[in-house]
């Protein structure tokens, strides 16, 4: 079962995509802000992370640059799940590491089909 760290400030947020992962099934874990979500992906190497932009403290995008370039975390895909629906974020987004990039309102198919790809 592929393990999938969702890091997002908003417990609701969690819930919902939670929710979509293991219904589908998949392991989930979570953190509430970019530095946490660094050090859980050090820590458990997820499959795969799905990652906010707008948190608290480190943004997303800042997130994801650092764990693209660390050689310990760079082959765990990311995809960004985010309100930034502009053009720009998602070009910019991509250009931090991310492997793909949904935006918020999720939908879950969209989600699943980007999740199964990454995953093999």
């Amino acid at each position: 079962m592929a393990h999938i760290l969702i890091v997002d400030d908003s417990p609701t947020e969690i819930h919902v995509i939670k929710t979509m992962l293991e219904k589908n099934g998949y392991e989930t874990s979570f953190a509430s802000n970019g530095e946490e979500g660094i050090e859980k992906t050090k820590e458990i190497k997820p499959d795969l992370v799905l990652m906010d932009v707008v948190m608290p403290g480190l943004n997303g995008f800042q997130a994801t640059r650092e764990l693209s370039k660390n050689p310990d975390t760079a082959t765990i895909p990311i995809i960004i799940v985010t309100t930034k629906d502009q053009e720009s974020d998602r070009v910019w987004g991509l250009r931090q590491g991310a492997k793909e990039y949904v935006t918020k309102p999720v939908d879950e198919s969209e989600l699943m089909q980007k999740v199964k790809s990454l995953l093999g």
